[in-house]
């Protein structure tokens, strides 16, 4: 893969990974587009250094509230700060699980699997709508809905299914006002990526030498600068109630996706 495939996929993966189109699904389509000869696992090494660049611009946006968070996990009192770092680690336990033990499994479906990645989208825009048609409430993010929402963001590590798309979605579904929703959706997944690159770093996945590190880091960089504007962004968006535009495009690109590997 040279540089310019991988500075491409980096700013996809900078825009979707926030939009909920998934990012994980478009990175897929444009390796198709291009051929690269990725393998299975080289493909999914691309693709988490990409979601640790998205990672880093989370923090960067949400760096206050992580800092406030922090504060309060670190005091005796019990507080607003650690009940809501609770919640966080509740959302972790599918993913955590899901990884561990189907890690194999799911290392498949990152090698061109294009005719799932269409079903998924397709999956993901019904989520859209169904959200986009929920009337907006002020609940609050109990327990029980942090663990849904966590099973959502397992059953994204599939590509084509929008990991934001999935969780704001459920969160809104669920009944939580659609700010909360943005910003749980956003900070949940930053240590899942922090720990599994960790994991990757440990065991000399990442810097194998069979994968070129030049591209992984010019895919970082447009992936980490990308994913600053599309952050910001797609908060004012969820606010404004225009999910509905997304599931149109998810259905789109399905529909595209399915009649070229198909025809």
């Amino acid at each position: 893969m040279d540089y310019i495939i991988a500075f491409f996929l980096g700013i996809i993966q900078g825009l979707t990974e926030f939009l909920p189109v998934s990012s994980s699904g478009h990175l897929e389509i444009v390796k198709g587009i291009f051929k690269t000869d990725y393998e299975a696992k080289e493909s999914l090494v691309m693709t988490v250094v990409l979601h640790f660049a998205t990672a880093l611009s989370t923090l960067f946006i949400f760096k206050n509230d992580i800092l406030k968070i922090l504060k309060g996990v670190f005091t005796k009192k019990i507080n607003e700060e650690k009940i809501f770092a609770l919640k966080i680690i509740i959302s972790m336990i599918p993913a955590v699980i899901i990884g561990l033990f189907f890690e194999e499994i799911i290392e498949q479906f990152f090698n061109g699997q294009l005719i799932l990645v269409g079903f998924m989208l397709i999956l993901t825009g019904f989520l859209l709508f169904l959200a986009d048609k929920s009337k907006q409430t002020i609940n609050e993010i109990s327990y029980l809905n942090s663990l849904i929402i966590g099973i959502a963001q397992a059953i994204a590590i599939l590509p084509g299914i929008s990991r934001s798309g999935a969780t704001i979605a459920t969160s809104v579904i669920l009944g939580i006002d659609k700010s909360s929703s943005a910003k749980f959706s956003f900070l949940m997944v930053v240590p899942l990526i922090f720990g599994k690159v960790l994991k990757d770093l440990l065991s000399g996945d990442i810097l194998s030498e069979s994968i070129a590190v030049g591209p992984l880091i010019i895919g970082f960089i447009g992936a980490f600068l990308t994913g600053l504007f599309a952050c910001k962004w797609m908060i004012k968006l969820v606010k404004a109630s225009q999910l509905k535009y997304f599931s149109f495009y998810c259905f789109f690109i399905a529909l595209i996706t399915i009649l070229w590997k198909t025809i």
